[in-house]
């Protein structure tokens, strides 16, 4: 009895430590945050899907304390968008999710996305200007993800690989954005003239370089996408 009595209370600080971890909040991130909102609508609802999108970006702009608010669009894959924001800090970020707005574009977004959004927020590990994107730009955006042993390893890496890239021919915008509750993913986002620009980059030998070293680390498949931004 006394055995029974006794399992039952450590089941229940065991249970009860879970369901607390579960419930911790990512932490605070001290300066800029830095977020990527990858959203994918259905095929039939590219059109609203997009103007919902833009309405969203127009109203996020006037939040107090946003400092960049961009969508993209896939290249490939019309359904497939990024929604792309600073914000100068945690309580500015805080305060836009609990917007009116926010919470209306969550609620229609339900009607036509594929599947939920995915919100990565981090912080700019390596970032530089916060310049507007150009019309003609080729945006890309890759999410690196490595074993948390090599998270340490990796970061230098990739802070070279940014002050190298940012050097290349025709290069608008090259940032490395750390997530806050995951810190070995990084979110990478770059922007070039145009596509001459990009092939020039990829062909480089400082990014084929950090790719072969990347390789053996990478915790899953170099995930590089195209984008052309949304006006």
């Amino acid at each position: 009895m006394h055995r029974n009595l006794r399992l039952f209370a450590l089941t229940t600080i065991a249970l009860g430590a879970a369901g607390s971890n579960a419930q911790t909040p990512p932490p605070a991130i001290e300066g800029p945050v830095y977020v990527a909102t990858y959203v994918e609508v259905l095929p039939t609802a590219i059109k609203d899907g997009s103007a919902l999108l833009k309405q969203y970006r127009d109203a996020t702009r006037k939040d107090a304390g946003n400092q960049r608010a961009e969508v993209v669009q896939e290249a490939n894959r019309p359904t497939r968008f990024v929604v792309m924001t600073i914000w100068g800090d945690q309580k500015a970020f805080d305060a836009h999710g609990k917007a009116a707005h926010t919470a209306q574009f969550r609620d229609k977004l339900k009607a036509v996305h594929a599947a939920p959004y995915d919100e990565r927020v981090g912080s700019g590990m390596a970032v530089a200007a916060k310049d507007s994107l150009k019309g003609g730009s080729v945006v890309v955006v890759t999410h690196v993800d490595v074993p948390p042993p090599s998270k340490d390893t990796v970061i230098p890496m990739l802070q070279q690989l940014a002050e190298a890239s940012r050097k290349d021919a025709g290069n608008q915008r090259f940032e490395v954005q750390q997530q806050a509750s995951r810190p070995n993913h990084f979110t990478v986002v770059e922007a070039w003239a145009d596509k001459k620009a990009y092939n020039g980059h990829v062909l480089a030998s400082h990014t084929r370089q950090f790719r072969d070293k990347l390789g053996p680390m990478s915790g899953a498949l170099y995930d590089e996408r195209l984008f052309k931004p949304v006006d």
